[in-house]
């Protein structure tokens, strides 16, 4: 097993509760994994509460509640007042659906500190189309609504193909809500939005004008809007470091009880992920085979191992090598020293091919049904 001296472990400091895999949206580029309706066991209210009590106790600080979408979950408002008591500041990661105005005041009241909406696009009928549901206008409402609650705006839309040429309208309407932060997460190709890759990804040229349009607009708001531009990485030469380190900052904790070191490492195949219900946080985080595969630089093949950079991206991200390349160990094939950097090139040409075909293929949306296809 690959892994560092256990002496050099940080503790986590960052804790991603994913509540459930349930979610009234069906947005083809998904993070969740295509097989989420395999994985329907939820642990319990009683349960989470120990999770976020070990992982406080170990020093976590930040707490995001995410899923699928955290609002299914009955007891949402009693897990934000947990986590209050605990010291975190918590971060609800929503699409706003089903969030009324009641609901706001009572999580506001249970101590949550932070709401983030998505919004799909720009207009009510793409909006509406990659949501799979009618959302858009109830999206606006939630977004307003959370303003005047007194949390900061947090606006998030995540950018491809299909809504890219709208960056000038998305920019816009983040300005015409009150956005006080802006989230422009080109999309990172895993889960579903891998499966409709070819359908998602922007060329070149839509990629470089819209980042041309963002980051102009990012100059004109300043001091009133923060703009996060999340680039993507296939337009990159050197890759994201994966997590910030594996198993070092980041833990997330699936709707099963399952531990991950990120929320794509069920699709890393022998990583022997533990559970909640077998393991204290504790033991996870020092001891299990799965957080300790990728620590320190031990497992890294050439050219990560001689890299001079090999520390500050730690080889890139594992769940893309191993879905561009079928090898986990490999370099990230978005750096350019990776010897698989090629597939990059001919995901970018399949994605052009794609973006000029008469006969390009429907979107594969995110639900049950469709995850019975992979």
């Amino acid at each position: 097993m690959a892994g560092s001296n256990k002496t050099k472990i940080t503790p986590p400091r960052w804790l991603l509760a994913e509540l459930t895999y349930k979610c009234p949206l069906q947005c083809p580029y998904c993070s969740n994994p295509l097989d989420y309706a395999k994985h329907s066991d939820e642990i319990n209210t009683e349960d989470w509460k120990r999770v976020l009590s070990e992982a406080r106790k170990m020093g976590a600080v930040q707490l995001g509640f995410s899923g699928g979408e955290p609002l299914t979950r009955p007891d949402l408002p009693e897990l934000v007042k947990h986590a209050r008591e605990l010291g975190y500041y918590s971060n609800l990661i929503t699409s706003g659906y089903g969030l009324t105005e009641e609901k706001i005041i009572q999580l506001k009241e249970a101590g949550l500190d932070h709401i983030q909406v998505s919004i799909q696009a720009s207009s009510k009928d793409l909006n509406d189309h990659l949501a799979g549901t009618k959302s858009f206008e109830h999206k606006q409402e939630v977004a307003r609504l959370v303003k005047k609650h007194g949390y900061p705006m947090v606006l998030c839309v995540v950018i491809h193909r299909e809504n890219i040429h709208q960056m000038p309208e998305i920019l816009a309407m983040a300005e015409e809500l009150g956005a006080d932060y802006l989230e422009l997460a080109n999309t990172q190709y895993y889960g579903w939005a891998h499966a409709n890759r070819d359908l998602l990804l922007p060329t070149q040229e839509q990629f470089e004008q819209a980042e041309e349009i963002a980051q102009a607009f990012k100059e004109k708001v300043a001091g009133k809007m923060k703009i996060y531009y999340v680039v993507p990485d296939f337009y990159e030469d050197r890759p994201k470091a994966c997590m910030n380190g594996w198993g070092t900052t980041f833990l997330t904790i699936a709707p099963d009880g399952v531990a991950l070191p990120c929320h794509s490492a069920r699709e890393l195949p022998g990583l022997d992920c533990p559970n909640v219900n077998d393991h204290s946080i504790s033991d996870i985080w020092h001891e299990s085979k799965a957080f300790n595969f990728f620590r320190g630089n031990e497992w890294m093949q050439e050219p990560c191992r001689s890299c001079d950079e090999k520390d500050k991206d730690f080889g890139g991200c594992r769940c893309q090598a191993y879905l561009l390349t079928g090898d986990m160990y490999k370099a990230d094939p978005v750096c350019s020293k990776s010897p698989d950097r090629q597939v990059i090139q001919d995901a970018l040409d399949s994605a052009r091919e794609s973006a000029l075909s008469a006969d390009e293929q429907p979107l594969v949306f995110r639900n049950s049904k469709n995850s019975r296809l992979y």
